[in-house]
């Protein structure tokens, strides 16, 4: 068995040397780790402005080219979570959206990520954003039969059959074994614990305390003289993964998944406009004080991460972290480190995505007179403007569509941060229908509550502020459920005491956060964070089906809803075209909102 108690080695930044006794050098297993994470379905490339970097086929070459270079080292490729994720390249796989697929879809993401060969890929929670039945299609019929092999060890998919069976079959599960060079390596993989309020994992059961079940796995690892061993995660954020390796013992290097964190160090290239997020590795102190090097990198085929390092072959204990470790960006064009792009990817994934995306481009439905800001940290943290047009789009649809459903007309609207998902500031100029996909890109439908108690409403709100800080920045896991709104405004106090609510949306300990709260009409429902309305006092409330099933914990205690039948990319594209006539003013949308949130702290 693997002696993780012996003394740890001196660190030198990220160089790590050791001696055998009397000063022999030891027998070494040298590994070079490739990892990505975060995919979340750019094939193309990496965005506006940046077309000469990332994309499926590039990000193949440079795997490719990466792994060749490793030359007789060990090499293990590895998925870190959220392969896919809905929007206009991943709609190109669904015949529903793409009528050249004629009635069959196909898997363009899963056609890439096959290519790539990996070794293991770890669930994200956008890995479930269409269902359980869905995922099992994915990774059926999208993948070679034999590999990848995918890995949670917190979840049991013993309650959706369709899962279960490819769990049976050796496709799913909590650890695997690989050999490499003749040496053993053990990789476990988890996923956040929010997985049930944060996507649609049906049946599937979450077990929360991740630390027992992952040293769980580890001693089993142990126990059959697995002594090179690799964590693999998707928890949201790199502080839950440093929490958690520090409660666990025995794991010889970690890599995170969900946290969009950069890290890299001195002469790294960078993409344009990106700077690290911190060193490469970062180093964390496990549970009997050894260093663990904790690696993560840019999603959307940004990056490719590489770790390597060598491995005393008796202990299984890291001997040396090579300098030269760290994210590898993928290039194209006239940049000294450009890749040429995968020729079969390029022709079985590039070409058929960007024809269909073409045409989502060419559908130019607005002209804005401002840029509009759907930046992840700005939507999950404050009001932004183009959280404000989200908002009011869905509540213009809602109001719309009331009197064909025989329901009372909506007052105020939310739509969680976390459902904006362009991730960039759009420039003043065209918008287009593509535009609108990249924003609002989930199967999420307009739904509304019909009297909906004041206090209940203060306590969605509370749920929406519960992750700011005390200077406004969103902490923790879960900060997608911070919220756009319509219809009134709301003032809260990020020195108060935040909502604490369990998986279950029960509340623990009850928000004190909203201080003041106004319907657009005038009409005072919140002042000093007393309610002024009689009890009776309800609201009609439009959302969308994702939090009124209680999605990033949205507190609505089982009240009855009615599902419209548009989503709320449907509604966005109506709203702009029909409503604002196809122009968006920096007048009614301007800069940083306007005014309807405001934070406030008190000093004392």
């Amino acid at each position: 068995m693997k002696k993780k108690n012996v003394i740890t080695c001196a660190v030198v930044l990220i160089l790590w040397t050791c001696s055998a006794a009397f000063g022999e050098s030891a027998p070494e297993v040298k590994l070079t780790l490739l990892h990505l994470n975060d995919q979340e379905s750019q094939l193309l490339n990496a965005g506006n402005n940046l077309e000469d970097f990332g994309g499926a086929a590039r990000a193949v070459a440079l795997v490719k080219k990466l792994r060749s270079a490793a030359g007789p080292d060990a090499v293990i490729t590895i998925s870190a979570g959220d392969n896919f994720l809905i929007g206009p390249e991943f709609k190109a796989s669904l015949a529903a959206f793409n009528p050249a697929l004629k009635g069959v879809d196909v898997y363009y993401d899963a056609r890439a990520l096959d290519v790539m060969e990996f070794d293991a890929i770890i669930f994200g929670n956008h890995d479930f954003d269409f269902g359980p039945g869905f995922l099992k299609k994915f990774i059926a019929t999208g993948f070679n039969a034999s590999a990848p092999r995918f890995l949670s060890a917190n979840l049991d998919f013993s309650g959706e059959p369709s899962l279960q069976n490819l769990a049976q079959s050796g496709r799913i599960t909590g650890h695997l074994i690989l050999e490499k060079n003749g040496h053993q390596f053990g990789i476990i993989g988890a996923t956040t614990p929010s997985l049930p309020y944060i996507s649609k994992p049906g049946n599937i059961a979450v077990e929360d305390d991740v630390v027992a079940v992952v040293q769980n796995e580890i001693n089993a690892l142990l126990a059959k003289d697995v002594n090179k061993i690799i964590f693999v995660s998707h928890l949201q954020g790199l502080n839950e993964d440093k929490a958690l390796i520090s409660e666990l013992s025995g794991i010889d290097i970690a890599v995170a998944g969900g946290s969009n964190a950069v890290l890299a160090n001195p002469g790294s290239l960078m993409l344009p406009g990106e700077k690290a997020g911190g060193r490469y590795p970062i180093l964390v102190k496990d549970l009997s004080g050894r260093d663990v090097p904790l690696v993560t990198t840019g999603g959307e085929y940004r990056y490719i991460g590489r770790l390597m390092v060598s491995f005393d072959a008796a202990s299984g204990e890291i001997t040396r972290i090579d300098p030269n470790s760290g994210p590898v960006r993928v290039a194209g064009g006239a940049h000294p480190d450009a890749v040429l792009p995968d020729p079969y990817v390029q022709a079985g994934v590039t070409l058929p995505v960007q024809a269909y995306v073409n045409l989502l481009e060419k559908n130019v439905i607005a002209r804005s007179s401002v840029a509009l800001n759907g930046k992840r940290r700005a939507v999950r943290s404050r009001e932004t403007n183009m959280g404000d047009l989200v908002a009011d789009s869905i509540l213009a649809e809602a109001r719309r569509l009331a009197a064909n459903y025989g329901i009372k007309s909506a007052v105020v609207a939310l739509i969680n941060g976390g459902g904006i998902r362009n991730n960039a500031i759009i420039r003043a100029g065209n918008l287009t229908e593509r535009n609108t996909y990249d924003i609002a890109p989930f199967a999420n439908f307009l739904t509304v509550f019909e009297d909906v108690p004041v206090a209940t409403f203060k306590d969605l709100l509370e749920n929406a502020v519960s992750r700011i800080d005390d200077q406004g920045n969103p902490v923790g896991s879960g900060t997608g459920r911070f919220a756009q709104i319509a219809g009134f405004s709301l003032e809260y106090d990020s020195s108060r005491q935040a909502m604490v609510i369990d998986k279950e949306g029960r509340v623990l300990t009850p928000g004190k956060r909203v201080t003041q709260l106004y319907l657009d009409d005038g009409t005072g429902l919140i002042e000093n964070g007393r309610i002024l309305v009689d009890p009776a006092f309800t609201l009609t409330v439009a959302t969308t089906d994702f939090l009124a099933r209680g999605g990033d914990q949205y507190p609505f205690r089982n009240l009855p809803f009615t599902r419209l039948s548009i989503t709320y990319q449907g509604a966005l594209n109506r709203y702009i075209r029909e409503r604002l006539g196809g122009v968006i003013r920096a007048d009614d949308y301007p800069v940083g909102g306007n005014g309807r949130i405001v934070r406030r702290r008190n000093p004392g």
